[in-house]
């Protein structure tokens, strides 16, 4: 994370220590009560899905990917997530 108010951390090496790094994260972007997936130290999960530099993901209930974004930072697109949200929540609501 960069930019005013971001927390600046060292990269994790430890489990335990990206466990922390997750936590001053989500805590600085004050989203500590959404659950929050931490990969392995390995970043299997990253590589898999070409997850660096940053990218977003929604993830649906049913354990599928909902919405995938682009490379940020200029391929975040803040509307299409929050329009995946919703119809996430509407397709459950649905069911």
């Amino acid at each position: 994370m960069t930019g005013r108010g971001a927390p600046l951390v060292q990269e994790p090496v430890t489990w335990g220590e990206r466990q922390a790094v997750a936590k001053q994260c989500a805590a600085a972007m004050e989203i500590e009560h959404l659950p929050t997936i931490i990969d392995e130290i390995d970043d299997g999960v990253g590589a898999a899905y070409a997850a660096w530099p940053d990218r977003l993901f929604l993830v649906g209930k049913d354990g599928k990917i909902a919405y995938s974004g682009g490379r940020g930072p200029f391929g975040f697109k803040p509307e299409q997530l929050s329009s995946a949200i919703v119809k996430e929540l509407t397709r459950e609501v649905r069911r």
